[in-house]
């Protein structure tokens, strides 16, 4: 049940950043094919931030004390570039274009996904 939350919770947080942004898209013949793909894209974003990120974040910890926790959304930024990387490999159609696009998507993904987690709280939290 874990598993279907976060994949939701991924899933969900950026389709809000392709609702959101222009410079991120999702490309699909229908809404069906859409919500695969964001559920695919999320999967591979929630295994980025799994994997990839702690090793990011303890490379660029003397970054993200000096700047007080900012470099954080560079972080993010690059997670999201990453996964967007990936799912163009992949031919899933998500792409992010540039930087500037992927650090607010970054921001808006957290906020989203802030709320969402508050909303559906896994099952290990209640």
């Amino acid at each position: 049940m874990r598993i279907i939350v976060w994949l939701a919770v991924n899933a969900l947080a950026l389709g809000v950043a392709v609702w959101l942004f222009d410079g991120i898209t999702l490309t699909g013949d229908s809404d069906t094919d859409k919500v695969v793909q964001l559920v695919i894209v999320g999967a591979i974003f929630g295994a980025i931030n799994m994997i990839v990120r702690p090793i990011v974040n303890l490379l660029s910890l003397p970054l993200i004390i000096l700047t007080l926790g900012l470099m954080l959304i560079v972080v993010n930024a690059l997670m999201l570039l990453l996964t967007s990387k990936i799912a163009e490999s992949t031919d899933l159609g998500f792409h992010v274009d540039g930087f500037w696009t992927a650090v607010w998507g970054s921001i808006v993904i957290s906020i989203a996904s802030m709320v969402l987690n508050a909303v559906f709280p896994s099952p290990s939290r209640r």
